[in-house]
């Protein structure tokens, strides 16, 4: 388990990081996508966002949440993608909608720097864009005189 260090400039600069952005979204859509049909069904998207648990926890401690709240919760998350309202979530759509929370997630976090401990094998988003920021401060030359 690692801590980084991230603030709204870290999230931001990896969405803008067209190339990487969307290798990774891409590759998280694939691994969604259980049945390789090219979109994410509504059970699909929903098995994705159940390993979140997003209002399953409080701070760590489990809490009772209705089976309907849950329902409601996840088919309204699936709406959200599902822009055209085909019934499905394609790649595009996957993209479009991960664009737009990341970026309010930055806004949200503004120039305040905050810490999260992140597992070591995570791959998810936030742990990419720490990744990337660390890769270009250790890129840039050191200011450290004789």
């Amino acid at each position: 388990m690692g801590v980084v260090i991230i603030d709204g400039s870290t999230v931001r600069d990896f969405v803008n990081d067209e190339a990487l952005f969307k290798k990774s979204v891409d590759e998280t859509f694939s691994k969604l996508d259980l049945n390789n049909d090219g979109v994410l069904s509504r059970s699909e998207l929903r098995k994705a966002f159940e390993t979140l648990r997003l209002i399953e926890t409080h701070f760590g401690v489990d809490v009772a949440t209705p089976p309907e709240e849950l329902s409601n919760l996840y088919n309204s998350i699936f709406d959200k993608f599902d822009c055209d309202r085909s019934g499905t979530v394609d790649l595009e759509e996957y993209r479009s909608e991960l664009k737009m929370i990341l970026l309010a997630i930055a806004d949200g976090l503004g120039s305040s720097p905050i810490q999260m401990a992140l597992e070591d094998d995570d791959q998810g988003f936030i742990k990419q864009a720490a990744d990337l920021e660390a890769s270009k401060l250790s890129q840039q030359p050191s200011s450290a005189g004789p």
